[in-house]
């Protein structure tokens, strides 16, 4: 039964039972693999049974014996992969395991499957598939040795080490080839889009890396993905993955709290002012290489390039984010739509006419037609108004009976039609159209749909105070059995929850300045070891220019690691060398970050991690909410922030041998109602307001180091 405790969120429906089919059917079995004499011990040195892991692996095999869902939170420390592969690899047929990101996807199929698969005798057949982006595309490689169109001086030694590599791999896949950084403009040269790859007409095509890999993935017992390909193939087909899920009895999620953001950008659709200029440049190129008498190019793109650039000068600020609804009738915005639509349908004309004679301008011609498709969603708010309520109508309709090929009457489900929020971004040079999904349930549960199977969802943080509702809404997971297992480590003794006093409200104008303030004596006490993490770009570089101000002016040798000064792997393994840095950043270093021992010592927070306000998506979701009679911050922006916290408190232990300062300055989390549940949501440390504590618990761990080094235990092992 779902492991859920009371709140004042409307309870899920009750299991309808599908996951609990054949309950402990592999009970004994995970018992022994787990236990202390287990082959999982014989094969990972470090390896200790954990009673949480244990019984997370049997509600997984449960799960999957009976072909249901079920959603896992697993606390930091539980061993939550070995707890899903483990089942998977033995009783889940064809699985499907997708995680957070490509790092994450090569670890698991690089280290964690190869160690359990050698720990079980498991004889199974694993694949790693990635976006089209990851592979080097022979063609793309081929025409830029041939025309050299590159942009930067070292991409010219990169594109002879690609050359090279080709030559070798096996896998074309470009995280092999560590002499070119993963973030060379060169890369986007040498692999194809869905929209330059031409598919079975290529002259490569048998040799094709991303063929190679969606064959091997068809043919395999486990395929390692990740969460952007997985939505994007269902947005988009083009992944593989679509290929896959038909012949899938197992859909596992690691990090699935990220699913809802990965989803709502993929069954969204944005449309940008960048790529119509874009598009444009390649029309007028491929025009006049292979059709230079069939138009004037030059005079056919600037009525298209004109308009792209009238519509982002409707707003005159460099930084806008406006829902349809928000942008005056009177703006110049709709007109300037009107008229680009009316010239890219000119220049479409045109293409249709020339296609024929080029591979390359008939897909010029392709893409001109789906951004004009995409341009057609967007209208005044009145018509877009008028579809939205003819949809509204459409969806409260009773459900209507629809007879099955077997001759019985079965339900149509009704109110289950996505609705879409549009809004625009603007940029300095660019102008982003966004229509995003209200929801993504519906559409989810439509994918979900189909051919019975097991859906496994787990992450270290998707419940409040162990009610998972939030996320349940949000997924669409309404009758899913949930559980939750702790962590094992001891945080009562492991770690501190320090709220400093006296600080101002969080919109205070010297907010920043006043956390700098506080969060200096501790950085002292901790001898650097610290992420300072900030909810917004403007505070991370406040912070950096303050601290690296204060460190020269008091003297501390302490190196500071700063959010777009190098890349994100850069910067941590930078980080975990120097022992004593201070690293701050944003939401990238929330979660995804493991650094163990003494290198992390202190995660100082600046503020609650609630969205912007100016959000659009975010307020038409909280007014439809509203509608519905329902509180838009406690059942929405409140849990989302609880869990974006608790992601953020969860890179301070690591470890059994972890120990550390959460450093909270937020004074909302003592000041208001609402502070209770989101300070209960997180990790059971010990509690202070005072300095003094803090700096006395640093003191102690000094003299721990000190002793352990005198006695020459070297440094504490994790």
């Amino acid at each position: 039964m779902p492991d859920r405790s009371a709140s004042d969120l409307a309870p899920a429906a009750p299991d309808d039972g599908a996951a609990t089919a054949a309950p402990g059917v592999h009970d004994a079995e995970i018992d022994r693999l787990f236990g202390a004499g287990g082959p999982l011990g014989g094969a990972v040195g470090s390896y200790r049974p954990r009673h949480a892991q244990t019984e997370m692996a049997k509600a997984i095999a449960t799960a999957i014996a009976g072909q249901g869902t079920l959603i896992a939170e697993a606390g930091t420390g539980t061993g939550k992969t070995f707890a899903y592969l483990v089942p998977a690899l033995l009783w889940g047929g064809k699985t499907i395991v997708s995680t957070g990101t490509k790092t994450l996807q090569d670890q698991l199929f690089n280290r964690d499957i190869p160690t359990v698969r050698k720990a079980l005798h498991a004889p199974v057949s694993v694949a790693l598939l990635k976006g089209r982006s990851n592979y080097v595309c022979h063609f793309h490689l081929e025409r830029t040795l041939q025309n050299g169109r590159l942009t930067a001086r070292e991409d010219v030694g990169y594109l002879r080490e690609i050359s090279r590599f080709v030559k070798s791999t096996s896998s074309g896949d470009k995280a092999e080839l560590t002499k070119v950084p993963e973030t060379a403009s060169v890369w986007n040269l040498v692999t194809s889009t869905r929209d330059t790859c031409f598919g079975a007409e290529c002259q490569y095509y048998q040799d094709c890396f991303v063929m190679k890999a969606r064959k091997e993935a068809q043919q395999a017992d486990v395929v390692v993905v990740n969460h952007h390909l997985f939505f994007a193939d269902v947005a988009l087909k083009d992944t593989g993955v679509a290929e896959l899920l038909p012949s899938a009895n197992t859909v596992i999620f690691d990090e699935a709290h990220q699913l809802p953001d990965t989803a709502t950008l993929f069954f969204g659709e944005t449309i940008s002012t960048s790529q119509i200029l874009e598009l444009c440049r390649d029309v007028l190129a491929e025009g006049l290489s292979h059709a230079r008498d069939g138009a004037d190019w030059a005079r056919l793109v600037a009525p298209v390039e004109r308009a792209a650039r009238d519509l982002r000068l409707a707003f005159s600020e460099d930084s806008v984010r406006l829902a349809l609804n928000q942008i005056a009738p009177s703006s110049t915005f709709f007109p300037a739509l009107d008229t680009l639509k009316d010239c890219m349908d000119d220049m479409i004309a045109v293409l249709e006419k020339q296609a024929e004679r080029a591979e390359t301008i008939e897909q010029c011609r392709d893409r001109a037609n789906e951004l004009l498709r995409q341009l057609e969603n967007w209208g005044t708010p009145e018509e877009l108004e008028k579809i939205q309520a003819e949809a509204a109508a459409k969806a409260a309709k009773p459900a209507e009976a629809k007879r099955t090929e077997s001759g019985e009457e079965q339900q149509e489900p009704s109110g289950q039609k996505p609705f879409y929020v549009l809004w625009v971004e603007a940029f300095q040079s660019s102008l982003q159209l966004h229509r995003t999904p209200l929801s993504i349930a519906p559409i989810f549960n439509k994918q979900r749909e189909g051919t019975p199977r097991s859906w496994i969802f787990t992450s270290a943080t998707l419940a409040v105070k162990k009610d998972f509702n939030h996320y349940a809404a949000q997924m669409g997971l309404w009758n899913a059995p949930a559980q939750s297992w702790p962590s094992p480590f001891n945080y009562g003794e492991q770690g501190i929850l320090y709220v400093p006093q006296n600080l101002p409200q969080p919109n205070s104008f010297d907010y920043t300045d006043a956390v700098i303030d506080a969060a200096l004596p501790i950085i002292e006490a901790a001898g650097g070891r610290c992420f300072f993490l900030c909810t917004t770009l403007r505070a991370v570089n406040r912070a950096a220019e303050r601290l690296r101000a204060e460190f020269e002016a008091r003297g501390h040798a302490f190196p500071l690691f700063v959010q777009g000064e190098a890349g994100r792997t850069e910067l941590l393994d930078r980080f975990r060398a120097a022992g004593n840095g201070v690293l701050i950043g944003s939401q990238s270093f929330w979660e995804g970050v493991d650094v163990r021992g003494d290198a992390l010592s202190l995660v100082i927070i600046d503020k609650l991690p609630f969205s912007p306000p100016d959000d659009p998506v975010l307020a038409a979701r909280i007014s439809e909410m509203e509608k519905q009679g329902l509180n838009g911050f406690v059942h929405h922006q409140l849990p989302a922030a609880i869990i974006n916290l608790k992601q953020g408190a969860g890179r301070l232990i690591r470890d059994e041998g972890d120990r550390g300062v959460l450093m909270i300055c937020d004074p909302r989390i003592i000041t208001k109602n609402y502070g209770r549940r989101i300070w209960q949501s997180l990790p059971p440390f010990k509690r202070t307001r005072e300095q003094e504590v803090v700096q006395a618990f640093f003191r102690e761990q000094d003299a721990r180091r000190a002793a352990a080094a005198g006695e020459g235990a070297g440094p504490e092992q994790h």
